[in-house]
């Protein structure tokens, strides 16, 4: 018999093994999240070819993406706060609560806040913030949409503005927004919200295409400007082009990479990070690439198609850091961040001087002219 049918257990067994499967499940989630917070101190994602600890989660620990979200932040808040770790365990507090309250922690207030939200609900959490850390009322929004048959209810969690915010309301809406839901075979559904300008463009778009698209229809105007916008990227990234020179300029900058070496190099990589584990996994990351030198620069690396690598940028900086060590990479970046910032100082206030120039000049003239 599997041990999954219980139809032959009593309803008072049923009653006391629910009981202590839950307690059992508690005391695992708080293990797992004291697990996952070191792991991700460590940084041990990335030499298992991950990014970040996100993918880590999703790939590897096979967790959906909502709950390895909340599963990070609420041991990244436990790592910070300990005693979080036993408020799980101990059924006070569960991960969506802890999520709530993340934001909010500090050394000051964590003792008495995981106190008041002890045993508390959702709502009652939600409740409990929004009396201690107030915002401000939402704006009045107006939008103007087209007749359409009106979408099943469903609950669904709405981001706020770089932080999770979990809603406990039913939400009437047919997808998360901006989200590209599969339809069918090779077809997706894409819904949005645009600003004017966004609007005017393609509707601008749509005129000009008239006498190519017989029908309204948007998805073909989209798909003409992706084809142009990636192209523009793709060229700018990559050197992406039909027609390359046999020979390009030559630089005297180290770093420099030829174009003929960048579209080589991404051809031979297919646009996804190089950096593998010990055991073969290569990093699924195709966002944020750059090209890397296989041997450092400072070591004599040269911009050759075998002397170069694509790596994600979370790989680039650990590959460095096993080069050179962690802490003088730390250094080296907060130089780059304090150069950086210099150099935004310095900009504006050539700005500002420029500006102030203009305003004073034609008065300084005329004193001049009436200067004897």
């Amino acid at each position: 018999m599997s041990k999954y049918s219980l139809s032959h257990v009593s309803d008072a067994a049923l009653s006391r093994d629910l009981a202590a499967a839950a307690a059992r499940d508690r005391a695992s989630t708080a293990i797992l999240l004291a697990h996952i917070a070191e792991f991700d101190a460590r940084k041990l994602y990335l030499p298992a070819a991950h990014s970040s600890m996100y993918s880590y989660c999703v790939h590897e620990l096979r967790l959906g993406e909502q709950a390895a979200f909340k599963r990070i932040r609420a041991a990244r808040a436990a790592r910070q706060f300990p005693p979080i770790f036993a408020a799980i365990a101990e059924s006070r507090l569960n991960i969506s609560a802890v999520v709530l309250l993340a934001p909010h922690l500090c050394q000051e207030n964590a003792e008495e806040l995981l106190s008041a939200a002890a045993g508390q609900s959702q709502d009652a959490i939600e409740r409990l913030l929004a009396q201690r850390f107030p915002r401000p009322d939402v704006p009045t929004l107006v939008s103007a949409l087209g007749p359409s048959a009106p979408p099943p209810s469903r609950t669904v969690e709405a981001p706020g503005s770089g932080e999770l915010q979990l809603s406990s309301r039913t939400v009437e809406a047919p997808a998360p927004p901006q989200k590209l839901t599969p339809l069918a075979p090779q077809r997706y559904a894409l819904q949005t919200t645009v600003d004017q300008e966004t609007y005017d463009l393609l509707r601008q778009a749509q005129t000009l295409l008239g006498h190519q698209l017989n029908s309204g229809d948007i998805a073909p105007v989209l798909t003409r400007a992706l084809r142009l916008l990636v192209r523009h990227l793709e060229r700018r990234k990559f050197a992406a082009t039909d027609r390359p020179r046999r020979r390009g300029r030559s630089s005297s900058n180290p770093r420099h990479v030829p174009a003929a070496v960048k579209r080589a190099v991404r051809e031979r990589d297919q646009d996804q990070c190089t950096f593998r584990s010990e055991s073969g996994q290569r990093c699924p990351a195709r966002t944020r690439l750059g090209f890397d030198h296989i041997e450092p620069v400072a070591r004599g690396g040269q911009a050759t198609v075998d002397g170069m690598r694509l790596r994600c940028r979370a790989h680039n900086q650990y590959a460095a850091e096993c080069t050179f060590g962690a802490g003088f990479m730390a250094r080296k970046r907060e130089a780059a961040r304090a150069a950086s910032l210099e150099q935004r100082v310095k900009l504006a206030l050539t700005y500002f001087a420029n500006r102030h120039y203009t305003r004073v000049k034609p008065a300084t003239a005329e004193v001049r002219a009436m200067t004897p």
